[in-house]
């Protein structure tokens, strides 16, 4: 599930409450963990971590995957565990929504699965399962190589509202899937 998908589920209350991801990107390998954590401005109860899967469940932290753990929800990654991951308060009031990717391939691309400030730097990368000799990797935004880089990363200096889009990284080892950059 890619791109710049917001679950479409109740309505979003700016400032009320928030998703963080640590670490802070959008694609893993199986088997990888993640937390997930609501961070709530004023009283925290009632608020639940909520995901929708590519298969369409749609279900709470707890349930059938993730462990509680205070405010934050652990996540052993699988590949049926991608998705778009929220918090949702019991009235329908909800935070940003995330999209995850899990991969069962050779390579992933790091990249911020929460919005980026403009003027900010960003970093991506392309991350092996096994790491090869090369690691000189292209990048692409939008289906088009942009950017070919021998370290395996690249970074932006300065991100601005033109960055945003859809990124992919290729290397000897494989495709990464495609992950949406959201600048604000």
């Amino acid at each position: 599930m890619t791109g710049n998908n917001s679950s479409g589920q109740g309505h979003k209350t700016p400032g009320l409450a928030s998703l963080i991801v640590s670490p802070d990107r959008s694609q893993f390998f199986k088997y990888e963990s993640v937390s997930l954590s609501c961070e709530v401005q004023g009283n925290s109860a009632g608020w639940r971590l909520k995901r929708h899967t590519v298969s369409g469940e749609r279900s709470d932290c707890g349930g059938n995957w993730g462990k509680p753990e205070g405010s934050s929800c652990i996540v052993s990654l699988i590949p049926s565990h991608s998705g778009v991951y929220w918090c949702e308060s019991g009235p329908g009031e909800h935070s940003n929504a995330v999209n995850i990717t899990v991969h069962d391939g050779a390579v992933i691309l790091e990249s911020p699965a929460l919005p980026v400030t403009e003027g900010d730097s960003v970093t991506l990368r392309c991350r092996y399962q096994v790491i090869p000799s090369n690691l000189t990797a292209d990048f692409y935004k939008d289906g088009s190589l942009i950017r070919t880089e021998t370290t395996g990363e690249m970074t932006i200096p300065a991100v601005s509202k033109s960055d945003e889009g859809l990124y992919k990284c290729t290397n000897s080892e494989g495709e990464s899937p495609e992950s949406w950059i959201t600048v604000t």
